[in-house]
């Protein structure tokens, strides 16, 4: 009797109790950037019994909750399989997730300067490996995902007073490095410059009064993209020419 008195009442109200659910988490195969995030996601949520789908792009793998009175796991797994491009496996957190960072980092610029950054991010648990290109003024980084992230790497170098950017082995990208007032060294001004068309990625750096840019040569030079961050209300200069007093010391 108590039972149909709460089942009465529930009508009444309108509420209905939540479905049962769990989550699944996958490593999936071919799943590469935003698009392809997209696609799984769109896939996925197309059945009633999948609820939501959250991507991780770094480590490959998408959790899904799901209601197991309404489709298995076995399911989910097939309808990744018959994509026949984002085939799904098991994943553990034991995995071992290698990926490759390369970052641009225009203030470093010496030996010591690259030993300052490798010294500390060799210490961050996962990175098992650093090699810096004076050079081009670039360091490549391989970690395991699944112990540490590239927003976490990046953090860690920007706090030492440096100001890493996305990094492409490419004549199609360029990079951009100018002075900026120290309080306008903001995620407010990095969001700005970043829903620019051109802009691939930035960064800045309050301790060094930086702010550098990845961007796309065809669709701007460093001359055109200096003029649309002024237009944009940053105050960005191009700086002198660096004189690198560490190596004398």
């Amino acid at each position: 009797m108590k039972t149909i008195l709460i089942c009465a009442l529930c009508a009444l109200c309108g509420w209905t109790p939540a479905a049962a659910s769990d989550t699944l988490t996958v490593r999936i195969e071919g799943m590469h950037c935003a698009h392809c995030a997209h696609k799984v996601r769109t896939l996925l949520k197309k059945d009633a019994g999948i609820s939501a789908v959250t991507v991780n792009h770094e480590r490959r793998t998408a959790t899904i909750a799901y209601n197991p009175a309404m489709i298995s796991t076995d399911t989910i797994y097939g309808r990744l399989e018959a994509t026949k491009r984002y085939k799904a496996q098991p994943y553990s957190k034991s995995d071992v997730i290698s990926r490759e960072l390369n970052l641009r980092i225009d203030d470093m610029h010496c030996k010591k300067c690259s030993d300052r950054i490798t010294g500390r991010v060799s210490t961050m648990e996962g990175v098992d490996s650093l090699k810096p290109h004076l050079d081009k003024h670039y360091m490549s980084i391989h970690y395991d995902a699944n112990k540490n992230s590239r927003d976490s790497i990046r953090t860690v170098i920007t706090r030492m007073g440096y100001t890493p950017v996305s990094y492409y082995d490419s004549e199609k990208v360029g990079y951009a490095y100018f002075v900026i007032p120290a309080e306008v060294a903001t995620q407010e001004t990095i969001d700005n410059i970043q829903a620019m068309d051109a802009v691939n990625d930035a960064n800045v750096n309050a301790r060094r009064g930086a702010l550098a840019v990845t961007y796309l040569c065809e669709k701007t030079t460093p001359e055109q993209l200096l003029a649309d961050i002024q237009k944009a209300g940053i105050k960005a200069t191009v700086p002198a020419p660096h004189e690198c007093k560490e190596e004398d010391n």
